[in-house]
Order: C-alpha cells, then sequence, then structure tokens
C-alpha cells in the first residue's frame, strides 16, 4: 500500500513514512536498487489476498488466521530487533503503539480479510486502496489541515473510482464491500494517529510492537471462539507465506527502498500492490476484471500518484 500516510511500516498493507525513517533519501544510496525493493515490497503486499483465499479454503477462520499471521510475524520482529540492538518504546510511544496494534490495526486487518473472504481479491485490493483519499479528508475535518485545489481532484477520482470499482459488482456481497470500505476507512485513522507518535520509534520497534498487540487481541478472540486451524497442508502454507511474505519481507523490502528513495517517491512505486493482486487474482483465481473496474482502479490509483505529486510539491 502506498506511503502517503505518515506510518507506513506498520504492516501494510502499504506503509508510509514510519516513525524514524528518513525525511528525504540520501544521496548515492542507489536509485535503481531503491526502485527494486519498493516493488519487492509492492508485490509482497500484493499476494496477500491470494494467500488469504487459500487458506480460508482449507478451513481456517478470519480470527485464527490473524492469530497465526500475527504471532509468526511478531516473533520474527523480535528476532530483528534483537539483531539490530533496538530497544522498544516507553512510556507515550509504548502505549499509542499498543492501541494502534491493538484496536486500528486489528480492526483493519479484521475488516480486509473478512472483505476477502465475501468479496473477490481484487475488489478488496481497490477498495483498501480509497485511504489516501479518506486520510486527506479526515485530516482536512478533524485536524483542520487545508486542501489545496489538487487534492481536492484526487479526493473525487478517488470517491468516483470506488463506485465504479463496487459499480455492479457481481463477485463482492454488499457486506464484503461494506468491510473493504471500513478497512480503508480504519487504516485512515490509524495513519493519523501514527503521524502523531512521539520521535525517535524507530520502523523496527514499531513494527513489533503493532504485530504483538494485535497478536494479543486475536489470542483473545480465539480463546473465546476456539480455533480453527487450516486443514491442509496447502493452508499451512499459505499462513506462513501471509506472515513471512505478506508482513516481515514486505515491511523489510519497504523500509530498505524508503531509505534509499524517501516517502514520496516510494509511494508512487507502491501503487504496483493493487495491480499485482488483480493480475493474480485474475490468473491464479479465475476473476474477471472489467473494463468498468479496471476504469474505477486506474482512477483510485491515479488519485494516489496526484496525492502523492501534491505531497512532493510541498516538501
Amino acid at each position: 500500500m502506498p506511503a502517503t500516510e505518515p506510518e507506513r511500516t506498520v504492516m501494510d498493507p502499504a506503509a508510509a513514512v514510519p516513525p524514524g525513517a528518513p525525511a528525504r533519501p540520501p544521496r548515492g544510496r542507489g536509485t535503481a536498487l531503491g526502485v527494486a525493493y519498493v516493488a519487492a515490497s509492492a508485490v509482497s503486499f500484493g499476494t496477500l489476498p491470494i494467500f488469504a483465499r487459500l487458506a480460508y479454503a482449507s478451513g481456517v477462520d478470519t480470527s485464527t488466521l490473524l492469530l497465526l499471521r500475527f504471532t509468526i510475524a511478531a516473533a520474527l520482529m523480535r528476532i530483528v530487533l534483537a539483531l539490530r540492538g533496538a530497544r522498544v518504546p516507553r512510556g507515550k510511544g509504548l502505549a499509542m503503539l499498543v492501541g494502534m496494534g491493538a484496536i486500528g490495526y486489528a480492526g483493519q486487518a479484521f475488516s480486509y480479510f473478512t472483505a476477502v473472504s465475501l468479496a473477490s481479491a481484487g475488489l478488496a485490493a481497490l477498495l483498501l486502496y480509497l485511504y489516501p483519499a479518506l486520510v486527506a479528508i479526515l485530516a482536512r475535518v478533524v485536524l483542520r489541515h487545508p486542501l489545496s485545489g489538487a487534492q481536492l481532484v484526487a479526493i473525487v477520482m478517488a470517491l468516483l473510482g470506488s463506485l465504479l470499482t463496487i459499480g455492479r459488482a457481481v463477485d463482492g456481497s454488499p457486506l464484503g464491500i461494506f468491510f473493504g470500505v471500513l478497512a480503508a476507512l480504519i487504516y485512515s485513522v490509524y495513519i493519523l494517529t501514527g503521524g502523531r507518535l512521539p520521535a525517535g520509534i524507530t520502523p523496527t520497534a514499531s513494527t513489533t510492537v503493532v504485530s504483538s498487540a494485535a497478536a494479543v487481541v486475536f489470542a483473545g478472540v480465539v480463546l473465546l471462539r476456539g480455533p480453527q486451524l487450516p486443514r491442509t497442508p496447502v493452508g499451512w502454507a499459505a499462513v506462513l507465506a501471509i506472515a513471512v511474505i505478506c508482513t516481515v519481507l514486505a515491511v523489510a523490502f519497504f523500509l530498505a527502498g524508503l531509505e534509499r528513495l524517501g516517502p514520496v517517491r516510494a509511494s508512487v512505486y507502491s501503487t504496483l500492490e493493487p495491480v499485482t493482486t488483480l493480475v493474480l487474482a485474475a490468473v491464479l483465481l479465475g476473476e474477471q476484471v472489467t473494463l468498468v473496474r479496471a476504469a474505477g482502479g486506474a482512477l483510485i490509483l491515479g488519485a494516489v500518484l496526484l496525492l502523492s505529486r501534491v505531497e512532493a510539491a510541498s516538501r
């Protein structure tokens, strides 16, 4: 997911500028390598709905799937944290990250995975990409940030794109569309909260705390409802892929690219994510991509690119 928001690395889907990330790309770090890293991150994030569909087909339910995802990811991130000699933040920063993980990211992930289970993978991915426009709207309404003419155009493009994307969707129930939009809305609030984190919190530390807090939430849910584990080797492989490829590696690739490109340019290349989902869903899951759906997706991605240009011009 694109980096038009202040805290994208706290996991996907699609990240922006994580705490502790450089505001501007250091010179001489290799632009081509940075592009390759961000592209790899976008592709990794883009495979998430595909693996989720495979996991669901094996009998796992959403709560158990997310518990496994965040538990594995948190364990791996804690290893990375230890290897880097980094520390978990304390005080206000820790409390905010725990809240972001337990409420924000847990809610966003549940909504997104539920949307994937009730609608096509492509539709869910495109609906999630409403969040840059929603961030701009919420920043104006809640934080009183002014909106430029270009930002207003981008918002209109995104909303029109969503109407075309949803349209006469035969591959998604109204409830699936609702959860897709809800995921984008929750993620927008989560992003605005991440932008107010205290300075000095590293991306690795924030990702570790957020994933750990989300894991605790879903552990409680699974404890109450009982687990529904995958019943096939393919299902377990899909769960592992979601945790390793779509979470840990996707975040690591993005951070490496962010360091070389900066947040604005990284956000542009991150738009490969929903494109990846649409292509893989068509090839592997047999989902159809209509001209109307493609036009709606193009408008949403165009809005993301326009917002990125506005961000670049403001620096």
